[in-house]
C-alpha cells in the first residue's frame, strides 16, 4: 500500500486571503467620499478590489502555487 503524498503548499497562497479580509471589514469602505468620476467611494472601492483580486489570482496561478 502506498503512503499518501504530502503536498507542500506555497506561502504565496496566502495572497488569496487578502481580498476576503479587506472586504469583510465594511467600516473601511462604508462612506461616500471621496468620489471618483461621480461614483461614491463605497462602489469604486469594491470594483477596484475585483480588479485587484484578479491580479492576485493571476500572480498565484503563474507562480505555480
Amino acid at each position: 500500500m502506498n503512503r499518501p503524498v504530502k503536498r507542500k503548499y506555497s506561502p504565496i497562497l496566502w495572497l488569496l486571503v487578502i481580498p476576503y479580509i479587506v472586504l469583510l471589514i465594511p467600516p473601511i469602505y462604508n462612506h461616500l467620499d471621496p468620489t471618483l468620476f461621480g461614483i461614491p467611494f463605497f462602489y469604486w472601492f469594491q470594483l477596484a478590489w475585483v480588479i485587484i483580486t484578479a491580479i492576485i489570482t493571476a500572480i498565484v496561478y503563474f507562480t505555480g502555487a
